[in-house]
């Protein structure tokens, strides 16, 4: 990254920052809600939406004129925005369900999607479970920008807040997208897209009336939302399309493993399971690999291999750079075959 795109995320994170910090203390609310306000107001610049006193007023306002939305690109807005969530998440102590995918793993997604589609003039994107939006937003940049591709962008977000983070987050970066707040399991009427992507949410969906007429749900007891998600979004994938899922590297050595992958049989093709380094992760309990389906039909066929194995540390990039070239050996030569 250019030291002028370092310098204009960090004008803009300092835009986002001291105007959270007066609307806090003038409001007495969270970082988070006030950073709501911020997103929601700085584009128009309409301070006076925030009802703040007159003299935070002007000083929100002096702070709103130093930003101009042409200075910046999508991806110098979203690293600023994902500083600012980050902060926000430290100093209101919010839970883990609020962690935004780190941009080496987005940028991993994004390489993947990239090597599988290049060549094509249109691409449509779903994310069913897209919290604050960064990794939707930061593959569809990097799609935008690497393969040139034209972009149609879906997400759906149950949680209040994060919803609004989201959208605030594509309308600054100028990407438009369909998004829906509602709650996925609940079958929403999303699009049908040529591939679904998303950093899941792990752990048992607690409505089983919900998880009625899905394969994935537990025969008693919660299900796994991470599975009934899987299921859900290459419901809405096309035929021969793909989804790549961010899940527990385990996913395949639980008790409830038995009822995805029956689902799986005649549905999908598992077509990679890439383990991410566990410098990531606090242990090895927590590591997550990134999952790769394709849907039948639309002349897809089993890889010839499956791609299986794992990422080395992102800090030595020779290594990473060689396993990277590995996968395009893959694509190439065992699933586009």
């Amino acid at each position: 990254m250019s030291i002028l795109a370092e310098e204009q995320i960090e004008r803009f994170f300092n835009v986002l920052n001291q105007s959270s910090e007066i609307i806090q203390k003038s409001k007495d609310q969270s970082y988070l809600d006030s950073l709501i306000e911020v997103l929601d107001t700085v584009q128009s610049g309409d301070v006076q939406a925030l009802n703040l006193a007159k003299a935070d007023t002007t000083a929100v306002s002096d702070i709103y004129a130093t930003f101009n939305r042409d200075d910046y690109d999508s991806e110098v807005l979203r690293k600023a925005i994902q500083m600012a969530v980050l902060k926000a998440i430290k100093v209101d102590k919010i839970q883990a369900n609020y962690q935004i995918t780190p941009d080496t793993i987005a940028n991993v997604v994004g390489y993947l999607i990239a090597g599988i589609f290049n060549g094509h003039r249109q691409l449509s994107l779903l994310d069913p479970a897209m919290g604050t939006g960064n990794l939707l937003t930061a593959v569809a940049n990097q799609l935008s920008n690497s393969i040139g591709v034209k972009l149609s962008v879906s997400g759906i977000e149950n949680d209040d807040a994060m919803f609004e983070l989201a959208a605030s987050s594509f309308e600054l970066q100028h990407i438009h997208a369909e998004l829906f707040h509602e709650d996925t399991i609940q079958n929403v009427l999303a699009p049908m897209v040529d591939v679904a992507l998303s950093d899941l949410p792990v752990g048992y969906y607690p409505i089983d009336a919900n998880t009625k007429g899905y394969n994935t749900r537990s025969t008693t007891g919660h299900s796994y939302v991470h599975h009934l998600m899987i299921e859900f979004a290459m419901n809405h994938v096309n035929k021969g399309g793909f989804g790549f899922f961010l899940v527990p590297s385990q996913i395949f050595k639980t008790s409830e493993a038995k009822q995805l992958l029956k689902w799986m049989q005649g549905h999908v093709y598992l077509q990679g399971l890439l383990n991410l380094p566990t410098e990531l992760f606090s242990n090895k309990a927590s590591q997550k690999a990134i999952m790769i389906l394709q849907n039948t039909g639309g002349g897809a066929k089993q890889a010839k291999q499956i791609m299986l194995g794992e990422f080395p540390s992102f800090k030595d990039q020779t290594a990473f750079q060689k396993f990277l070239t590995e996968i395009d050996d893959w694509q190439r030569n065992d699933l586009l075959q």
